[in-house]
């Protein structure tokens, strides 16, 4: 293949994706982690005010309540939803998943 040629690709069956060779390099970029963070909101404010605030000030984002919430993962947006109690022995916060963005939304 000369450097003016684009490789051919072929479709791959999900059967022969898990029993090809290359699945041993696949298996090591599976195992990085990633940062995904859920953004409830934002505020701007001067430097001022944020030295102002103190234990059990609020601080009003620009979301409002019901909007969905967005999950980005290492920067990038990547999903949208809403938040969730899960039922557990600790009543942690969860998300549940609504919207799948495209891949070429970033965090802004």
């Amino acid at each position: 293949m000369s450097a003016d040629e684009a490789p051919s690709l072929e479709p791959i069956s999900a059967e022969d994706f898990q029993t090809s060779p290359r699945n041993h390099n696949l298996d090591s970029v599976l195992r990085i982690p990633v940062t995904v963070q859920v953004v409830l909101g934002s505020a701007m404010m001067p430097v001022s005010n944020l030295l102002k605030i103190g234990r059990g000030a609020v601080i009003a984002l620009d979301r409002r309540v019901g909007e969905p919430v967005d999950v980005v993962v290492n920067g990038r947006i990547i999903a949208r939803g809403e938040l969730v109690v899960v039922e557990d022995e600790n009543s942690r916060f969860g998300i549940s998943l609504t919207e799948i963005v495209g891949p070429s939304r970033t965090l802004e």
